[in-house]
């Protein structure tokens, strides 16, 4: 179809207007693909990390590959895997490279930075052996590991968790948070990449969970569906923007369960070790361990009704 005259000074001063209006806002209208990570590679690279994790499960699959097949493989994981890092760590290298015709100076520390995070993904696949024991043995309804390995959102949120999180340690949080946002948009499970979670974690059902990015989580801890691990506040500095960096969501110590529609907020709150937090309960304040919290809604019986009306 052939535009005429018209449409196209419509068109062009539509496009003229919404470059100006990002560049306005501070970022590029049309970035270089080669210097923005791309989000589908970098899920495309989760699914094959969350393959190497749980072997056998999920496709691409090493069933059936020899040594030499899965090395290679595993090779082909590092260079893509170190494109990506290359394209968060510096916007502009490539056009800067290639202009002066020299090899990239931020390709050496993105493959560094690469093979490190693959020599963490032992670590890795020993906590989720964990966290799928801990679901199991916290749910009567499952019937094996493969069911909670295969099935389970809360299982799955956290597999993205930890290897975001690794992400996020490294400094490439670009990574950690379309890898931690797909999670959320697949799950209903927020989990933030900075938040510090231990050993042995089930989020059973899990819809509508929030875990903030300071939150510190222990081992052994078991939550509903519908909990707010949150921020009570969020300080601002003398010009009234936001200060960054500081501890806003709760620490919770080990062995400790939260149910269903608990909100606990603040930076300060700690819950203490072994405590169990009824559902939609409301805490803005540190309980101490073995503490049992629980929300009692007041309920007026048919007869305390007759006498106030009487």
């Amino acid at each position: 179809m052939t535009l005429d005259g018209a449409h196209q000074n419509r068109f062009s001063s539509v496009f003229k207007q919404l470059t100006e209006i990002a560049g306005a806002l501070g970022y590029a209208a049309e970035p270089d693909t080669c210097t923005v990570p791309n989000r589908d590679g970098i899920l495309d690279l989760l699914q094959d990390l969350r393959s190497i994790l749980f072997p056998g499960y999920f496709r691409p699959s090493h069933n059936g590959l020899d040594a030499a097949c899965k090395l290679e493989h595993l090779g082909v994981i590092y260079w893509r895997l170190a494109g990506q890092i290359h394209r968060t760590l510096h916007t502009g290298c490539s056009r800067v490279c290639d202009s002066q015709g020299a090899a990239c100076p931020i390709m050496e520390k993105s493959c560094q930075l690469a093979m490190e995070y693959l020599q963490k993904l032992p670590e890795i696949q020993a906590k989720l052996m964990k966290d799928v024991q801990a679901a199991y043995d916290g749910d009567p309804a499952a019937t094996s590991l493969e069911e909670i390995i295969l099935s389970y959102p809360g299982v799955y949120a956290v597999t993205v968790y930890r290897l975001a999180h690794e992400f996020y340690k490294m400094g490439l949080v670009l990574i950690a948070r379309i890898m931690s946002e797909h999670a959320h948009s697949s799950t209903g499970i927020d989990i933030h990449p900075g938040a510090e979670i231990g050993e042995s974690f089930f989020i059973d059902h899990g819809t509508g969970v929030v875990i903030g990015e300071t939150c510190i989580i222990g081992d052994n801890v078991k939550i509903y569906q519908g909990v707010t691990l949150g921020a009570l506040s969020f300080p601002k500095d003398e010009k009234g923007k936001l200060i960054r960096g500081t501890k806003r969501h709760p620490t919770i110590e080990d062995d400790v369960t939260i149910y269903a529609g608990a909100t606990i907020l603040g930076g300060d709150t700690v819950i203490g070790r072994g405590s169990v937090i009824g559902g939609n309960v409301w805490l803005i304040e540190s309980v101490p361990p073995y503490s049992k919290v629980v929300n009692r809604p007041q309920i007026e019986t048919r007869v305390q009704r007759t006498a106030r009306e009487g």
